[in-house]
């Protein structure tokens, strides 16, 4: 179930709320109690790790050892990419 993010046009309140797709939009603000929510737009944010999908049936040569356990799992390193901080041309 996705999480939405909804505002309050007359007090300003912010809140998240665990919604399923068909339910309908929340329009009652909890903390002034009128009818002012507005859904938010906002990105999800997620990264599928671990072999298989993109991480190693996509990708090719060096950008491929991002799934591997020697490299560090896959965390972020230095500049700006994903490779973990080894086994690339850019990291050395």
């Amino acid at each position: 179930m996705p999480i939405y993010e909804y505002r309050c046009d007359d007090c300003g309140h912010a809140l998240e709320s665990l919604q399923k797709l068909s339910d309908p939009p929340l329009t009652d603000c909890p903390e002034c109690g009128k009818p002012a929510l507005q859904k938010q737009i906002s990105a999800a944010g997620f990264r599928l790790s671990g072999g298989g999908w993109y991480e190693t049936d996509f990708k090719s040569g060096a950008k491929r050892n991002v799934a591997d356990k020697d490299n560090g799992g896959g965390s972020s390193g230095g500049g700006g990419h994903s490779c973990g901080g080894g086994g690339c041309g850019a990291c050395g």
